[in-house]
């Protein structure tokens, strides 16, 4: 996931820096008085969100089939331990039974 996250940066900052220059050099239109800083940043949110999508398709199949791994691995440690408590529940309620007929 860390992989997926750092491809997704770098992707940001490429579309950044080259917003950034067509900006300046008067390709793309400048922000209004001091919201250029933002008018780049959202340019290049905009611009790098669907090249990630299509570019990272592959690693991030990737990192979500790890992530369903982690999860379904975790279920079934819960469920083991639900079951563990359920057995040791049984055997001390069996156990309170052979006492109290005693």
């Amino acid at each position: 996931m860390l992989r997926y996250t750092l491809m997704r940066l770098g992707i940001f900052a490429g579309c950044l820096v080259i917003v950034w220059g067509a900006v300046y050099s008067g390709i793309f239109p400048r922000g209004f008085g001091d919201s250029n800083f933002l008018w780049v940043l959202l340019l290049s949110l905009v611009l790098s969100a669907p090249i990630s999508w299509v570019v990272l398709r592959k690693e991030r199949d990737r990192a979500s089939a790890r992530i369903v791994k982690k999860v379904d691995r975790m279920k079934a440690n819960l469920e083991a331990s639900r079951s563990q408590e359920d057995l040791a529940d049984d055997v001390a309620r069996a156990q309170d039974g052979a006492t109290a007929s005693s």
